[in-house]
């Protein structure tokens, strides 16, 4: 390794400390090139020659942090994501789920809210919304506010409506929504039973117990120690016999989980806490 890239991993290491221990967001077990992209690009566009440039102004300047934040903050979504998973919910999971008296979903790292409201949807189809509560999280308070709204632009809708279709939706999409300017604006019961909240699933802890937890293409930002962490939280959180959904490039399999969860549907990356 030549001196001028080992100089920049020491700054990065330095830069993750330091927004440690100014503002208690712990990115320093997120994929290194993951992070190095995020903050090299953010070099780049803020005319920093240096990461140690940057330390000096996360250190003193709360918006630049913000700006920050937003850069590592993994926000890669749309209604009814990968249709198949959502299918696959609606016949195998859901059937399950019909058995118990009431249920929780929470949706970790849950973004700007697309795949939320598609869970929502699913929910109202197969007559389990007026029992259900659904959790959605995420450490960042932007995405956040943006997945409140629950407003989304018209330019993404005919492929919300290929996915939903293809889930096998049982009604016509524009059922869930009216269209304002360049916008839709999802309809406004699909948020009874939704409780958004910050939650970071490096420095929080356990969330209740859940009969499923789904957090898609957010663990292979992280490195295998942190992953090892979230596990954790994700088999504390769910009770005995939950589902835990995971993004098409993530499994337990290989961890050293693989034996307290049993694949479900694995194809879809769908596993169930074994009881007991």
């Amino acid at each position: 390794m030549n001196s001028e890239i080992e100089n920049e991993n020491i700054e990065i290491r330095l830069l993750l400390e330091a927004i440690y221990q100014k503002y208690g967001y712990d990115f320093r077990n997120y994929s290194r090139n993951h992070i190095k992209r995020r903050i090299n690009n953010r070099k780049t566009l803020s005319g920093f020659e240096t990461v140690l440039q940057m330390i000096h102004r996360v250190l003193y300047d709360r918006s630049f942090f913000e700006v920050l934040l937003h850069d590592f903050s993994i926000n890669v979504t749309e209604m009814f994501r990968d249709p198949s998973f959502f299918k696959a919910i609606r016949e195998n999971v859901i059937p399950v789920l019909k058995t118990y008296p009431s249920i929780k979903i929470w949706h970790a790292g849950c973004s700007t809210g697309e795949e939320v409201y598609s869970m929502a949807i699913l929910l109202k189809e197969e007559g389990l919304y007026e029992k259900a509560l659904i959790y959605a999280t995420d450490f960042n308070n932007t995405v956040l506010e943006k997945a409140k709204e629950g407003i989304y632009s018209i330019d993404n809708l005919n492929n919300y409506i290929l996915n939903y279709s293809k889930t096998g939706g049982r009604r016509d999409f524009s059922d869930y929504y009216s269209v304002k300017h360049d916008s839709i604006i999802l309809d406004p019961s699909l948020k009874e039973k939704i409780i958004f909240a910050d939650h970071n699933l490096v420095t929080d802890g356990v969330f209740g117990e859940m009969n499923m937890i789904i957090c898609r293409n957010v663990l292979i930002y992280f490195d295998k120690e942190l992953q090892k962490h979230v596990y954790r939280l994700f088999y504390n959180s769910l009770c005995n016999g939950g589902f835990l959904g995971l993004g098409s490039k993530e499994s337990v399999k290989f961890t050293e989980f693989h034996h307290k969860f049993q694949p479900y549907e694995l194809e879809e990356r769908i596993f169930r806490k074994s009881f007991g």
